[in-house]
């Protein structure tokens, strides 16, 4: 089956079952898996009843849709994205965002854990994503182009928005968070990088470096969606400290910083709620 014709077959799986138009997508990354309970609940559709719909097969990723007033923001969660490496095509991996997209949302708001390529970062802090370097995995949008979902040659100059990154600054600032900012570069994965990539991305201008977000974060921008991303420093990259990495390690430092990326977030989520309303 075609992308396009699964995009709308999984849109057609999940329109009527919908409790309401949701404003603002939220991508739950590691840190964030259990941010659904910490909020009422209106509705829960898990991948799986979505024919067609690619399941996330990661460790602490849970497979679903939630649906939820966040501080009075109409929104729907990912708990659990799909990534390239578990073996589907990039338009698959991006299908979720597509999805949401359709289902009504115009902004997204991307989370991950990602390692610390900047030698001023630490273990434990927070970058909120000023650009990205997507050229290290396939492009999403390769192949026939719907008019209906983007232009051709979509305009990547400004992918997360200035008022946004404002708003996350701000946010930080009220909750006395200290936030690191930098440039997030996708890798495939599954493999954690080598000390001499992450050398080489150092002098490309990354600042972090993960898995995922960066075609996310492309697919949304080509539909026309208002983006912003936070990333959890879970760790130092390879080569920046002695001890191996492993998933462990992220999602036990994921866990520990998991209050004030709630806090943070939830925070940010309620100003975007205000922002939009003066618009």
């Amino acid at each position: 089956m075609k992308s396009e014709e699964k995009l709308d077959q999984c849109y057609e799986a999940v329109k009527d079952q919908l409790p309401f138009v949701p404003k603002l997508a939220l991508i739950l990354g590691s840190g964030l898996g259990d941010y659904a309970d910490h909020v009422t609940v209106e509705k829960v559709i898990p991948y799986e009843s979505i024919e067609g719909f690619p399941r996330s097969t990661v460790a602490g990723h849970k497979g679903q849709f939630v649906y939820a007033k966040v501080e009075g923001v109409p929104t729907v969660m990912m708990q659990g994205r799909v990534h390239y490496y578990e073996g589907y095509p990039m338009q698959d991996v991006v299908l979720p965002v597509r999805l949401m997209k359709k289902m009504g949302a115009e902004i997204l708001f991307l989370t991950n854990a990602a390692g610390g390529v900047n030698e001023n970062f630490h273990a434990g802090d927070l970058m909120m994503i000023t650009d990205q370097i997507s050229s290290f995995v396939p492009s999403p949008l390769i192949g026939a182009n719907r008019e209906d979902l983007g232009p051709r040659f979509p305009d990547m100059s400004e992918i997360y928005r200035r008022e946004y990154r404002k708003i996350i600054r701000e946010s930080s600032k009220a909750l006395n968070i200290d936030l690191q900012e930098g440039t997030y570069l996708q890798f495939t994965g599954p493999a954690y990088e080598s000390p001499a990539e992450i050398r080489m991305v150092r002098t490309l201008g990354a600042d972090a470096v993960g898995m995922s977000t960066a075609c996310e974060a492309v697919a949304a921008n080509h539909m026309g969606m208002k983006i912003l991303g936070i990333s959890f420093i879970s760790n130092l990259a390879a080569g920046m400290s002695t001890q191996p990495l492993s998933h462990k390690e992220v999602q036990e430092a994921a866990d520990l910083a998991a209050p004030k990326f709630r806090a943070l977030v939830t925070e940010v989520i309620r100003r975007i709620g205000e922002h939009e309303k003066s618009e």
